[in-house]
C-alpha cells in the first residue's frame, strides 16, 4: 500500500526540500499539489506533469488524500494543520509548525483527538553530518558525551525572514536546536544571546548563540548566522575519551541544486566526499570517520509507515513542541539576561 499524499505550497521548500524526496519514496504517491501563484503552478506542472494542481487545501482534501505536507509561510501553518486534522488527514508540517510551544501543544492535542499522525519536518536530523555523529555516539568510542558545539552559518541574506514574526531563531534555530536535542536528549536549562537588526519590515533577530543543558548532564552550544558572509556547518562532540569534529557541506541540498535527484540513485545519495570526512581523536589514535548516508526520503517513509502501521512517526509533533520550548526559552533568556528552565 502507498500513502496518497498532497503537497501544500510549491515555493523553495515545496520544490527543493519536499518534492524530490516524495518522488524518491516507494511508500508515497504524490496525488496533488496546492499552488496559487502562476509561476509556482507552472513549476509544479513542469516537475510533476501527471499530478493535479489545486487552489486550496479544502479542494485537495475533497479530491481524496490520506496525508498532506504543509510547506507554506510560517504564519499560515497553524490554521492549515487544524483544517487537515479536523478532516481526518495525517499531517507533516514544516518547521516551526506553530509560533510557540503552547500553540504547538494545541495542535498536538487536536491531532490526538482526531486520531491522526502529526509530524514536524525536522529533516535536518537526517543530514549526513548529524547521522554520522549519531553513529559516533552510538559506537561508544567517545564514552559519555559531555559537550556538543554546533554551528550553522549560511551566506544567504536573501532568505532571512524579516520582521517580528520572522527572524533566524525560528528559521535555522528550529533545525539546529532539533539536531542538538536529537543527539543529546531533552533540555532542562537554556541561556542565549541574540543579534538584532532594524529592517524595513521591523526589528529582526539575525543571529544567536544558545547554550542548552541537557537531562543527560551534557551541554550544547549552538549558533547560526545568515547575514555575516560566513559559511560553516561545524560540529564538535566532546566525550570523556576524546573528540569528534566535522565540517561537512550541505550535501543533499547542494546535490538538488545541481540538478541531481535521489530517485535516480538512492543508494548513492547523501554521502559526504572523503576529503571532508570528520576526525575522531581518542587515546587509541586519530582516524577519519567515513560519512554515513543522509537521506530525507527516510523521513517520509517513516511517516508513511506510521500512517499504515501505527506509531508516532519519525518526528512526532511532541518533539517539535520540545524544540519550540527551547526557542521560547532562548528568546526570554536573551531579553531578560538570565537562564530559563525548560
Amino acid at each position: 500500500m502507498t500513502v496518497r499524499l498532497g503537497l501544500i505550497g510549491y515555493g523553495v521548500g515545496g520544490r527543493l526540500f519536499h518534492s524530490p524526496y516524495l518522488a524518491a519514496s516507494e511508500r508515497i504517491e504524490l496525488v496533488g499539489i496546492v499552488a496559487r501563484a502562476p509561476e509556482r503552478i507552472e513549476a509544479a506542472r513542469a516537475d510533476h506533469p501527471d499530478v493535479a494542481i489545486h487552489a486550496s487545501l479544502t479542494e485537495l482534501i475533497d479530491a481524496g488524500v490520506d496525508a498532506v505536507v504543509i510547506s507554506t509561510p510560517p504564519h499560515t501553518r497553524r490554521e492549515l494543520v487544524l483544517e487537515a486534522v479536523a478532516r481526518g488527514v495525517h499531517v507533516l508540517a514544516d518547521k516551526p509548525f506553530a509560533p510557540s510551544a503552547a500553540a504547538a501543544q494545541d495542535l498536538v492535542d487536536a491531532a490526538a483527538e482526531a486520531g491522526v499522525v502529526l509530524n514536524v519536518f525536522h529533516n535536518r536530523r537526517f543530514d549526513t553530518d548529524i547521522v554520522t555523529a549519531r553513529g559516533v555516539i552510538a559506537s561508544g568510542e567517545l564514552g559519555t558525551i559531555t559537550r556538543l558545539d554546533l554551528r550553522c552559518d549560511q551566506d544567504d541574506v536573501a532568505t532571512l525572514e524579516a520582521g517580528p514574526e520572522g527572524g533566524l531563531l525560528r528559521d535555522l534555530g528550529s533545525h539546529v536546536v532539533d539536531q542538538a536535542l536529537s543527539l543529546l536528549g531533552p533540555a532542562i536549562l537554556v541561556s542565549a544571546q541574540m543579534d538584532w537588526r532594524e529592517l524595513p519590515e521591523g526589528i529582526t533577530d539575525t543571529g544567536y548563540v544558545i547554550t542548552v543543558e541537557h537531562e543527560s548532564g551534557a551541554h550544547s552550544h549552538i549558533s547560526s548566522s545568515k547575514i555575516n558572509r560566513l559559511v560553516s556547518r561545524e560540529l564538535r562532540l566532546h566525550g570523556e575519551r576524546g573528540s569528534y569534529v566535522s565540517d561537512y557541506s550541505d550535501v543533499q541540498f547542494e546535490a538538488v541544486l545541481s540538478g541531481a535527484r535521489p530517485a535516480a540513485d538512492r543508494a548513492a545519495w547523501g554521502y559526504e566526499s572523503e576529503d571532508r570526512w570528520g576526525t575522531l581523536a581518542t587515546d587509541a589514535g586519530i582516524r577519519r570517520v567515513p560519512s554515513l548516508q543522509g537521506d530525507y526520503t527516510a523521513l517520509y517513509e517513516g511517516f508513511a509507515d506510521a500512517i499504515e502501521n501505527g506509531g508516532e512517526g519519525p518526528v512526532p509533533a511532541r518533539q517539535g513542541v520540545a524544540v519550540l520550548a527551547v526557542l521560547d526559552a532562548a528568546r526570554i533568556s536573551a531579553q531578560e539576561h538570565r537562564a530559563v528552565t525548560v
